[in-house]
């Protein structure tokens, strides 16, 4: 008992605290001696006792969420369950690395530590408390990097499909040059006088302009088949396949007709085939501009987005953050979500961290598309009212039950199933907003949940509206 009580009064909690308070405490607890590798909890087994590690190299463990978590411990700490915890049972277990040995406090007893030992309590629920700031902020820094996954994951997605878009288009573009090619030697062969040329060039501009909504699949169809029938009258049975291509770009079989009259038939195929390929030149050409038009929006909206090159503080415009956000879960968006805007026309200013509230803005449109399960009414609006930016956030899923509503924004709960959410989503969006000096309110019933976010408007936020 004299050795463990030596071993007790190097722990820093006890170190100075009076002895008979100190032999009181000894009096209460068991002595454990444990074997590298033996468990000394179980997860998931009651919390019934604070356990004081004298000696050796201890570590908890377990799966949380799909998560495998480890803490290492060692002599010296205090671990386990402490006064005023409201753990019923333990999280992780508890397993000796090395040899070693601890007390054991039995839970039972802290109502009458509390009394017996004040200091203690003290120390004690400071501990607790330094717990759980620091389990906190593991959590929270895993629920950046699962939502970091999921927005990245999203984006890949995104940016894949108009990278992909354009390489096809550059890849049909490297034939089609080809084509073209081919066709022009074939009509430099031929004694063109200036009229014929110009009327060539003519058509062909005119095909490469064309840039207008295609015609409907019925009126196409039957525009290729006329220009077919006239191909094949002038004995080009071949090219069927340019019926379709000019039919696209709704070439006029009139003008089809006044080629075959103004040139010799091999002349008019050779002709024929460079404007139909200059036509679909100038759709790839499209094609490739509107998709790396596309990738260059993208990586613009992440740049604001993460405000990257920008102060961390600084006025922002709230709806220029939300069409970003919007930019940026458009993967989950499109799925199924009509998206609806109602913003006040001038624009509203925030003194913010960019980043940290287009955090609150993606945490409120993740959880709304979510519980409408990615199918349904998005609407999100801004107004002033006073001396405050307010953004509603509004989904018409099937709202939240009242039992649940008082909990949404205590940390660490969930209504997700195991591995999809952590509850620290809306946890997260009032500390941002608190942060801010503003406030978050709910409400809700079956097919209308309204999250509502007011924050101070910036000194020049915009003149007061009527």
């Amino acid at each position: 008992m004299a050795e463990a009580l030596a071993l007790l009064r190097q722990v820093s909690v006890f170190a100075d605290l009076p002895d008979d308070q100190v032999a009181w405490f000894m009096s209460q607890v068991k002595d454990i001696s444990v074997k590298a590798g033996e468990i000394y909890a179980r997860q998931g087994d009651p919390a019934d006792a604070m356990t004081v590690l004298l000696e050796g190299q201890f570590q908890w463990r377990g799966e949380i969420a799909g998560e495998t978590l480890v803490r290492d411990v060692s002599a010296g700490e205090v671990t386990g369950v402490l006064p005023f915890s409201r753990m019923k049972r333990y999280t992780l277990s508890g397993r000796a690395l090395t040899d070693g040995r601890m007390l054991r406090f039995p839970a039972a007893l802290f109502p009458e530590l509390v009394q017996r030992m004040p200091e203690l309590t003290t120390r004690l629920v400071g501990l607790m408390s330094d717990r759980i700031r620091e389990t906190t902020r593991l959590e929270q820094q895993r629920d950046r990097l699962v939502s970091l996954g999921k927005l990245s994951a999203g984006l890949a997605h995104e940016l894949n499909n108009p990278a992909s878009a354009a390489k096809r288009a550059s890849s049909q573009l490297r034939d089609m040059l080809k084509q073209v090619r081919d066709a022009s030697h074939e009509l430099g062969k031929r004694d063109l006088t200036p009229q014929q040329k110009s009327e060539i060039e003519k058509l062909e501009s005119s095909l490469m302009r064309a840039n207008g909504h295609p015609p409907n699949p019925l009126a196409a169809s039957e525009l290729e088949e006329k220009i077919d029938s006239l191909l094949r009258s002038h004995g080009q049975n071949d090219l069927w396949q340019l019926s379709g291509d000019l039919a696209r770009k709704n070439f006029s079989p009139s003008d089809l007709e006044h080629l075959f009259d103004m040139l010799e038939p091999e002349t008019a195929r050779a002709a024929l085939i460079r404007m139909a390929t200059l036509g679909e030149i100038a759709g790839l050409l499209n094609e490739i501009e509107s998709s790396t038009t596309r990738i260059s929006d993208l990586v613009k909206a992440i740049k604001e987005y993460t405000f990257m090159d920008q102060s961390p503080v600084q006025n922002i415009d709230v709806v220029k953050t939300l069409e970003n956000t919007l930019t940026i879960l458009n993967h989950k968006l499109k799925r199924g979500v009509t998206v609806h805007r109602d913003y006040q026309p001038l624009p509203l200013l925030v003194n913010s961290f960019g980043s940290e509230l287009n955090q609150v803005w993606t945490n409120l449109i993740d959880n709304a598309i979510d519980a409408m399960n990615g199918k349904g009414d998005l609407t999100i609006r801004t107004l002033r009212q006073d001396d405050s930016v307010v953004v509603e956030i509004r989904d018409n899923g099937p709202g939240i039950s009242p039992e649940v509503l008082p909990r949404i924004f205590e940390p660490f709960f969930t209504t997700k199933g195991v591995g999809e959410g952590t509850g620290l989503g809306l946890d997260t969006v009032q500390r941002i907003i608190k942060k801010h000096r503003g406030n978050v309110q709910v409400r809700s019933k079956p097919g209308d949940t309204c999250f509502q976010v007011w924050l101070p408007m910036a000194p020049d936020g915009n003149a007061r509206s009527n």
